[in-house]
């Protein structure tokens, strides 16, 4: 049911004398795949921060709690038709999209892409994501600093959504990375370990039976690597693991040492820029910036994961640690822009 796929409706009021009415304000909106995962938490609760950095702006983010991509077309088009102030679009399914995001502006409704890549024929002018085929060298780097400089053998890669922009790239940085610095290691993958928990448990479990003697086993995308890491403890094994992701398994896998790194893609920071950008478009009028934003990822490991620990602790604390980085943004928006074709 649509009802059960709202997420939060947050108005933000300004003024004296009383509040005023949420349908006077500017209204924007958001539609993010899975609202159930960590990650579109993440991006909502950044999402409100950077609209309420603007003020006097109301808010809804919206999208179904597990995959579904024809429920984020139909609450898109819901969305259309009260955010005419303009929609961020966080979506699993790009093509499928498409149509709809096309008929944004007959209605006069601005659209940006957040986090995954919208098609070259949606006509969305601006994405808002990391540079992911660096996050995936990022991910190969912790662990080859971890395996002998003539290392040889093999590193399996797994994919919650193979084909899907992003998360591809992720996988030909890892394999760029280790062809470049350890080319006797083979990248096998990536391979298809499922976006549902037990699923992707089963993926993995038959991962790890088909390749006893590999390196490594990695993760693409958000909660891929706590299943591998799981089975290294079970099994206790030597292979190492690595992912994606700030979810509270995976950092628990970092903190008890059964993963060695975790890649942040940092997706408050994300819904933060989209929320500032729409909420100053849908107030005052600004335009909105044409190509690619790129927001950095953070490299976690036991050196500063207390750090992230304390900041995943409480909305408070995640506004606090990303303040910097917000307010670097939106002194200057036009140094954080590359072009739209440059996005991977």
């Amino acid at each position: 049911m649509r009802a059960a796929a709202l997420v939060l409706g947050l108005v933000l009021l300004a003024g004296c004398g009383g509040a005023a009415r949420s349908e006077a304000l500017p209204h924007v909106g958001f539609v993010v795949k899975r609202t159930g995962g960590s990650f579109a938490q993440e991006m909502t609760s950044g999402f409100h921060e950077g609209v309420g950095r603007v003020g006097a702006v109301s808010a809804t983010v919206t999208g179904p709690p597990g995959q579904d991509g024809h429920e984020e077309v139909e609450l898109f088009r819901d969305v259309t038709m009260a955010a005419k102030g303009g929609i961020a679009v966080a979506t699993s399914e790009p093509a499928l999209m498409t149509p709809s995001i096309g008929e944004a502006p007959a209605r006069h409704v601005s659209v940006i892409g957040v986090d995954t890549r919208l098609t070259a024929s949606s006509g969305v002018g601006l994405h808002i994501g990391n540079g992911n085929y660096e996050l995936g060298e990022k991910l190969a780097d912790e662990l080859m600093r971890r395996l002998p400089p003539d290392a040889t053998g093999t590193v399996v890669v797994g994919s919650t959504a193979p084909g899907l922009a992003g998360v591809d790239d992720r996988a030909d940085g890892i394999r760029g990375r280790f062809a470049e610095k350890l080319p006797g290691v083979v990248v096998l993958g990536p391979f298809d370990t499922q976006r549902d928990d037990e699923a992707n448990r089963d993926a993995r479990r038959r991962l790890v039976s088909a390749n006893p003697d590999a390196l490594a086993f990695e993760g693409t995308g958000d909660c891929d690597g706590v299943s591998p890491a799981a089975l290294k403890t079970e099994k206790s094994a030597r292979w190492l693991v690595g992912g994606f992701g700030v979810d509270p398994g995976t950092l628990r896998a970092v903190r008890d040492g059964a993963m060695v790194a975790t890649i942040s893609p940092e997706h408050y920071l994300e819904g933060a820029v989209a929320g500032w950008l729409l909420a100053r478009h849908a107030k005052g009028g600004e335009v909105l910036p044409q190509g690619w934003i790129e927001t950095p990822g953070l490299t976690v490991t036991t050196a500063n994961l207390g750090t992230v620990l304390h900041r995943q602790e409480s909305g408070k604390a995640r506004g606090e640690f990303f303040q910097p980085q917000i307010d670097s943004f939106a002194e200057d928006p036009a140094s954080w822009v590359r072009p739209l074709e440059q996005a991977r």
